[in-house]
């Protein structure tokens, strides 16, 4: 955890990349179980899962910041709280409701082609950044993303049967717009993070968990609603484990090594990590469904890997970004 006095500056060189890489690794690995949470809570809709785990780590977070709200809320200015709430708002619950909206009206195929290229659209602006390889540098990386998003897209497509069409002008708009919204996010929270003195990654994810748990509140009434079916005590049960299982795994620990990678990296290659939740992603699902992965997907765990080693190495050639060898 990044402590109080060692927070890096602006524009200060990374100082730990492999350690950068390893978090991000890390905090893929843990985000893609949420692909799983669909599965394993099947009898609740999208929104109902998205406030439950929402609602749980706003809890979680503000039981771990307890001990030291008083001195954490006191260094937070206005802005730092409005920046907290719009980070909040576009990084869980905006782009949860969008990419739900576009899996339900244009189908996975086409929703997870979109999504697919969130580092391509992170490292493109994170090429102006301080810290950032040219643009040209980053070319062959960005192919190999895109190159690797085209295979999960394909492979997608071609799993795909005429009860979940991939062309609704509204699924798409739906998945353009989560596109947008965790890429705000992305680029958002780094900056946010570059920028802080006063309180530490760790401590800004927890911060984020709170706004976002009162934020979910909101979604309450509507949840309500829109309820359709009844649940018996265990399906309720089941549904309170998974929403506090990925409370604590993918949003306090996941978010945090994030954070923390974040601090580490320059937005460009910060865009590159987000592959590893596609990563992990794709192999828990293999894993779930027990099957080998296809020509497709193997393709695209290669041009996935081989894009944030492309990515690094235009960072490690800069003149004074030896750090990164």
């Amino acid at each position: 955890m990044t402590s109080l006095s060692n927070a890096r500056p602006v524009g200060a060189a990374p100082s730990h990349p492999l350690l950068g890489v390893a978090c991000g690794a890390g905090a893929g690995a843990l985000w893609g179980l949420v692909f799983l949470a669909p599965a394993l809570v099947k009898d609740f809709d999208p929104l109902q899962l998205s406030i439950g785990r929402y609602l749980c780590y706003g809890v979680l977070a503000a039981l771990m910041l307890a001990p030291r709200w008083r001195q954490v809320a006191t260094s937070l200015s206005r802005s730092h709280w409005f920046t907290l709430s719009w980070l909040a708002l576009t990084g869980n619950i905006v782009y949860y409701i969008l990419l739900s909206s576009a899996v339900q009206m244009g189908g996975i195929a086409m929703t997870s082609l979109v999504i697919g290229f969130l580092p391509v659209a992170v490292t493109v602006i994170g090429s102006r950044d301080t810290g950032a390889a040219p643009f040209k540098a980053l070319v062959p990386s960005l192919l190999l993303s895109g190159a690797g998003a085209l295979c999960i897209g394909w492979e997608a497509l071609a799993a795909s049967n005429a009860a979940a069409p991939g062309s609704s002008g509204l699924g798409l708009v739906c998945a353009v717009g989560a596109l947008a919204s965790w890429t705000a996010f992305a680029v958002g929270n780094a900056r946010a993070l570059k920028r802080m003195h006063v309180v530490s990654g760790h401590d800004w994810s927890l911060l984020t968990g709170i706004v976002t748990g009162a934020q979910s509140l909101l979604l309450l009434p509507l949840a309500l609603l829109l309820a359709t079916t009844q649940h018996d005590a265990h399906q309720w049960v089941r549904f309170a484990s998974v929403s506090l299982a990925l409370a604590l795994v993918a949003s306090i620990a996941g978010n945090a090594l994030w954070n923390r990678m974040s601090r580490l990296l320059p937005l460009t290659v910060v865009g590159q990590m987000i592959l590893f939740e596609t990563v992990f992603a794709l192999v828990y699902g293999l894993a779930w469904e027990r099957r080998l992965p296809s020509v497709f997907e193997t393709l695209a765990l290669v041009f996935v890997v081989s894009s944030v080693l492309a990515c690094l190495a235009a960072h490690r050639s800069l003149p004074g970004k030896r750090e990164l060898a």
